[in-house]
């Protein structure tokens, strides 16, 4: 054969691996509202970057008519390429083969670029589109996802990585996503569950859609399994670009940083008169974060999943941060089971990947009550606190209102090494708050008293409790704040502290891994 000839079979089966299963299927892709995965790979990668990888390996069964089936590529895509020049490795499901379930020869694929990033320090992309295990493959197949999930575990805190979930993730494929460190889902056209409808049907009797079942906004709002809910597959992949911004390449590298055109030294005139004088009012604590970061431009994580503590990734002076921030205008800010565990996730995310963590303290408490008891608040609220002290990454706390009892202790207090930690002039710093303490302290002279009596007596003593207690002055005095600042000059001391933390080194006790309380 003619050399003209080889090339021209090499670019025919090119071609032919692109089509995956077909125009007939690529339509029906479409028609739902889904792009394909190579389409989606044009759209997260830089312009003529994606360098591919087996792209003519097909399948090895022989088994229920396979052998007379076969595709080139068989249902994944995978390669490297690059997001705002910056190298990534990534594999796409292709849901018009074979319905994008994994085969051996599949699994083996993923397999070869995750040990590629592991060896290069790159961050893992999965986009996944798949109907789960290809049944005519049997246990090569269920091996096939063990492999994957070993080689997720060994990245975690390594390397980045994120799933993108845009079709169907279902029974063992759900557990790759699950152990990466972020989750995306298209509304109404992703779904993840270990069991689906009709076995849960037969089981439980529960009657169920797929979207009630594991829909975004089941994932996003009531599991906390997911972190961004899109509208579509281009909003998706626009978040995920968005999101590598924020994160380094390995846990090796330093957080990016970028030029920022925001002065450091702006004021925030308005910061001075937002906390309400009522204490028992609330105000929106993301017009604090709005106001403080570069640009006001914040990348929320788990926006709709216990909003009385938000996360997310921001920039003072061009460098990427980690904000946690007590949410007054939700259950007051209170600390809670799904609070804390969001909270706890997201602060040993940023501590793996020397990503400094900025914490806004407005925190009346934890939860109480039977059902926060039983569900096991001691050891959920632990995990928050344990993540706070075991990070080594440039902490920065600053309290703007309420820090009360052991929510005081666990929001990144001084106690669990934090390294600046300020107060503004509005911070109540104490066991409890004033009326509670009142009410504890002189329970018997109360109980003698009748009801304008009583109320008389708490309003007179309150008042010298906030005075005594309830001030950032006390604890400013053992050195446990490191200064009462001005609301409006927030951001300029929240820069100045993480470049005074630039170069800081804190260390661990020698140890194969913590045991945190799971």
């Amino acid at each position: 054969m003619a050399i003209e000839d080889k090339i021209k079979e090499l670019l025919q089966k090119r071609e032919e691996a692109r089509m995956g299963g077909g125009e007939k299927r690529i339509e029906s892709q479409h028609a739902k509202g889904k792009l394909t995965a190579r389409e989606r790979l044009e759209l997260l990668l830089d312009d003529g970057s994606f360098e591919e990888f087996d792209m003519f390996v097909s399948h090895r069964c022989i088994d229920f008519g396979l052998e007379n089936e076969a595709y080139l590529s068989d249902g994944v895509v995978t390669g490297y390429g690059t997001i705002d020049g910056r190298l990534v490795y990534v594999f796409s499901q292709d849901f018009t083969v074979f319905g994008g379930s994994l085969s051996e020869m599949y699994a083996r694929k993923i397999c070869k670029i995750m040990d590629m990033a592991m060896k290069a320090g790159a961050p893992v992309i999965g986009l996944n589109d798949s109907g789960g295990a290809r049944i005519q493959e049997g246990v090569k197949s269920l091996g096939g996802y063990a492999d994957i999930f070993e080689r997720n575990i060994l990245a975690s805190g390594v390397i980045p990585q994120i799933s993108g979930v845009f079709g169907p993730c279902a029974g063992g494929a759900v557990y790759s996503p699950a152990i990466t460190d972020f989750i995306l889902m298209t509304k109404e056209t992703s779904y993840m569950f270990v069991t689906g409808p009709k076995v849960v049907k037969s089981v439980t009797n529960e009657d169920v859609t797929t979207e009630e079942l594991g829909g975004a906004s089941i994932h996003t709002a009531k599991s906390g399994v997911a972190h961004f809910a899109c509208d579509d597959d281009q909003e998706q992949i626009a978040i995920i670009r968005k999101l590598i911004s924020f994160i380094p390449q390995n846990n090796m590298e330093e957080a990016p940083r970028i030029e920022s055109n925001d002065p450091i030294d702006r004021l925030e005139d308005m910061l001075n008169d937002i906390i309400p004088e009522n204490p028992n009012k609330p105000y929106d604590m993301k017009e604090v974060i709005h106001a403080v970061v570069d640009n006001g431009e914040f990348l929320e994580v788990q926006r709709n999943y216990a909003p009385n503590l938000i996360v997310g990734f921001a920039r003072f002076n061009g460098q990427s941060v980690g904000i946690v921030a007590n949410q007054p205008s939700y259950l007051a800010g209170v600390l809670d089971i799904n609070c804390s565990k969001k909270g706890a996730r997201f602060i040993r995310f940023c501590d793996a990947f020397n990503i400094p963590i900025v914490t806004l303290v407005d925190v009346p408490g934890f939860l109480p009550g039977t059902a926060q008891e039983y569900g096991g608040i001691i050891s959920n609220g632990a995990k928050l606190l344990f993540a706070y002290g075991e990070a080594t990454v440039p902490k920065v706390t600053i309290i703007l209102r309420k820090a009360y009892g052991g929510a005081y202790d666990v929001m990144g207090s001084k106690h669990l090494r934090g390294d600046l930690n300020y107060a503004w002039p509005t911070a109540e710093i104490a066991v409890m708050g004033p009326r509670g303490a009142i009410e504890v302290l002189y329970g018997r002279e109360l109980s003698k008293k009748d009801s304008e009596q009583r109320g008389q007596f708490i309003s007179m003593m309150e008042d010298e409790y906030r005075k005594k207690f309830a001030t950032p002055y006390v604890a400013a005095k053992y050195g446990y704040i490191d200064d009462v600042i001005e609301p409006r000059n927030t951001r300029f001391r929240i820069i100045r502290a993480l470049q005074s933390l630039s170069t800081k080194r804190d260390s661990l006790p020698m140890k194969k891994h913590s045991n945190i309380p799971l």
